[in-house]
């Protein structure tokens, strides 16, 4: 083990193309992490409520869904995709985006969420090089992409992801991988509270609820992991990648939707955590 580390150490070609591939199976995993996870949850759901308003009855009978179980198989045929249906883009491409049985059509976004990660995974190593800050970088990097789709999706933040996130960059920045653990500690509670205090004073104007407290976790774990003087950075940039992508998005459907703001500031998070220091200096004339 420690000669390939090693040689991927030495080998700027090896590095990028072990964690290309890695990155392109793990696209393929965080396809099934988008899919599964609302629908594990509204399982949960639905037992919880039972068990709350009829303890008395049998739980429902259905099989416990998880990210492993049961295999994949075909929306519509419900037949079992098999492992040289599912490598990733190559799979999608063979079979021209239909399934294998019943050429019911597979969505273009299951290639396009592999190759999001295997590139964004790149920048990564290439920002990073070969080292701690590129490991744990890209496992902030995989978090982000599936929170980002799983929110777009079903304006979702799931706590099972959010919270294990802002533990890690916490115990990353103990050994101040990225910033200090004092920063890292303001960071959190700092990323928490700024989008609660806007939160709760929209709901004393409007009376209404503008942002879920997935919005808050998240950004507070991104402050966990980069400190509390990013998240100025981290707030404005995702305004305006909001106010793009969400004008886009009405002039091509046509229709008020509910926002969800979750998959700004993933964007904007991941692109602080780059090159955020750089920008600020910039921003600031330093």
């Amino acid at each position: 083990m420690n000669e390939i580390i090693g040689y991927l150490i030495q080998s700027p070609t090896a590095l990028y193309l072990t964690v290309g591939i890695i990155s392109l199976c793990i696209g393929s995993f965080l396809n099934v992490v988008i899919y599964r996870t609302p629908k594990m949850m509204e399982q949960e759901w639905r037992q919880d409520c039972q068990m709350l308003l009829h303890p008395d009855q049998a739980i429902i009978d259905e099989d416990k869904l998880t990210l492993s179980k049961p295999a994949s198989t075909c929306p519509k045929c419900k037949t079992p995709i098999r492992w040289y249906q599912n490598i990733p883009v190559i799979s999608w491409l063979f079979l021209r985006g239909k399934c294998g049985e019943c050429e019911n059509p597979i969505s273009i976004r299951y290639p396009l969420v592999e190759v999001l990660t295997a590139v964004c995974s790149l920048v990564v190593v290439a920002v990073f090089g070969p080292s701690l800050q590129m490991l744990f970088g890209l496992i902030l990097t995989w978090t982000l992409i599936a929170l980002t789709f799983i929110d777009f999706d079903t304006q979702l933040l799931p706590d099972r992801y959010t919270l294990p996130l802002a533990a890690l960059g916490l115990a990353v920045n103990s050994y101040a991988l990225y910033t200090s653990p004092t920063s890292a500690i303001w960071g959190y509670l700092i990323g928490f509270l700024c989008l609660w205090v806007v939160y709760y004073l929209f709901k004393i104007v409007t009376g209404k609820e503008g942002m879920g407290y997935g919005d808050f976790k998240l950004l507070a774990a991104l402050g966990a992991w980069m400190g509390p003087f990013l998240l100025p950075l981290i707030v404005l940039l995702s305004s305006l990648v909001g106010a793009i992508i969400g004008i886009i998005l009405m002039k091509v459907k046509k229709e008020n939707q509910p926002f969800a703001f979750g998959p700004y500031i993933a964007i904007a998070g991941w692109i602080a955590f780059l090159w955020g220091n750089e920008i600020m200096k910039v921003y600031l004339g330093g």
